[in-house]
């Protein structure tokens, strides 16, 4: 599955990075696009090993807001 989430408090590309590896890090995520120009990531993910609840607070977590975009 394919999610797009809006990524909110991303201010350079270290912000790139660490929601990047903050996603990378759930289980059942295989591939994480970042783009800061567009205040967005996509990420490839089993739902059932990840589900959108995982996704955002991976990125809460990170210290950033995320939603369904």
């Amino acid at each position: 599955m394919i999610t797009t989430l809006a990524i909110e408090g991303m201010t350079c590309n270290g912000c790139v990075k660490h929601v990047g590896d903050a996603l990378r890090a759930r289980p059942g995520v295989s591939a994480v696009e970042v783009k800061l120009a567009e205040a967005s990531a996509k990420v490839v993910h089993d739902p059932e090993q990840s589900p959108l609840a995982s996704l955002v607070a991976a990125v809460v977590d990170a210290g950033y807001q995320a939603t369904l975009k």
